[in-house]
């Protein structure tokens, strides 16, 4: 049974998780990540990391939703900001 988590910040920190659990084959199912940055840039981030080098897959992404080698679809949620 796998462990669900929810990435809150996909900075460095958030991104290596999610790269360490991706390429050790850990049994955890990411189910969503927040983020202030949208989609597209965090697939940039992700897929051309200039500490650990390229993704060892295929990233994309949709204006709300992150995909990794075609498989499963991560949904991006914004925080919602109190303006007044």
């Amino acid at each position: 049974m796998s462990v669900k988590v929810g990435v809150n910040g996909f900075g460095r920190i958030g991104r290596n998780l999610f790269r360490a659990a991706w390429e050790g084959g850990f049994d955890i199912d990411f189910v969503a990540v927040n983020d202030i940055c949208d989609a597209h840039t965090l697939a940039h981030l992700t897929k051309y990391d200039s500490t650990l080098g390229p993704f060892p897959g295929t990233v994309k992404s949709t204006d709300d939703a992150l995909s990794f080698d075609g498989k499963t679809e991560y949904p991006v949620l914004f925080p919602e900001f109190d303006i007044r």
